[in-house]
């Protein structure tokens, strides 16, 4: 009995993860791109922060600014790719910054 209500919420808990996964590789094409907004950069944490500079997030059908912020690299040498806008026939996407 208790095997069973572990199959059924291991069930939900994969369905609800792929649901998730699905939903985060829409893209949002535009035909206009949203204004960027003036962002104030703080100092540094530390001498090997990097600066990310522009950031967009698509949220609930439209790209929302999230960048202005240090970010630590995940390992050394690490270099930041700036995200930036592709345009497409459709409209413009944004293409996320990552680190190579």
């Amino acid at each position: 009995m208790i095997m069973k209500g572990f199959r059924k919420s291991l069930l939900i808990l994969a369905i609800a993860l792929g649901c998730n996964i699905y939903s985060s590789n829409a893209q949002i094409y535009i035909k206009v791109r949203p204004a960027r907004p003036h962002y104030e950069r703080v100092v540094a944490p530390s001498p090997r922060h990097i600066w990310v500079d522009e950031e967009w997030e698509s949220r609930g059908g439209k790209y929302v600014f999230v960048g202005g912020r240090w970010m630590a690299p995940p390992r050394e040498r690490a270099v930041w790719v700036p995200g930036h806008w592709r345009q497409t026939r459709r409209g413009d996407i944004w293409i996320a910054g990552h680190w190579r």
